[in-house]
């Protein structure tokens, strides 16, 4: 298997190609986010590191695929795109829906084909098998839809306020909302990679015991680190957060 970026299909961006890097993280976003949200990643990690986002369907190089509203077909997807791309050592980032998304993949990796990330970071979401305390909004009106964006802090004002945007948007939220509550978590066994989680100090949806709660679902070490911010510390805390990564990847 070649160990160049040509490997790299619509499907997985890298922003910086870094053809010597002995290690790839791939990154998964957020509800309603893109590969852009890891753009700059690269300047502030490792120079071994190859920092390669996971471009979802529905948006960016993949706009024009409709996207998933359910986790398993979209995981299964993932997983035919980034084989190829898993011929070095390679780790894991998902924050918040990319969180779970990263964690059903490893699995289905290590069953499909005997291979587990060398780490899993886990950000901002509740561990699997715990139950959800969160309302179901993936089905509201639209304005009732828009009215819990707006809480969520996530989506841009401007965006929400532009109603050209919000019809490109709505439908790729309200299937990225679908993947989430509809998700049922399977008992499986631990992973045998390490898994590190993040949490923001002031995220009124994912606590500390929430997120503490990962430490079950690996046979290796575990850690939990937690940074200033609300749910999207991933760009308000993003230096801290980026300085901590290195620590790990550097290990």
């Amino acid at each position: 298997m070649s160990t160049n970026s040509s490997n790299f299909n619509s499907w997985i961006v890298c922003h910086q190609p870094k053809p010597q890097a002995n290690l790839r993280l791939f990154c998964f976003p957020y509800a309603g986010g893109s590969s852009l949200i890891f753009r700059n990643w690269s300047n502030y990690l490792p120079s071994n590191v190859e920092v390669c986002a996971v471009e979802i369907p529905g948006r960016g190089r993949q706009i024009q695929l409709p996207p998933f509203s359910k986790i398993e077909p979209l995981v299964d997807a993932i997983a035919s795109h980034i084989y190829p791309c898993l011929d070095k050592p390679f780790a894991f980032f998902g924050h918040s829906m990319g969180a779970w998304v990263s964690f059903e993949l490893a699995r289905l990796l290590r069953k499909k084909y005997g291979i587990l990330p060398v780490n899993l970071f886990i950000s901002a979401r509740r561990a699997p098998h715990l139950p959800s305390s969160e309302a179901v909004i993936h089905n509201l009106p639209e304005a009732d839809f828009i009215e819990e964006l707006r809480h969520l802090n996530g989506t841009p004002s401007e965006v929400l306020e532009n109603a050209e945007l919000m019809e490109l948007f709505l439908p790729i939220l309200r299937a990225d909302f679908a993947v989430l509550e509809t998700y049922i978590y399977k008992a499986e066994s631990p992973l045998e990679c390490p898994i590190t989680a993040f949490g923001g100090l002031e995220d009124t949806r994912v606590s500390f015991d929430e997120l503490q709660a990962w430490q079950e679902h690996t046979k290796a070490d575990f850690s939990l680190n937690m940074f200033p911010g609300d749910h999207f510390f991933i760009h308000s805390a993003q230096l801290l957060l980026l300085e901590t990564l290195t620590k790990y990847l550097s290990n």
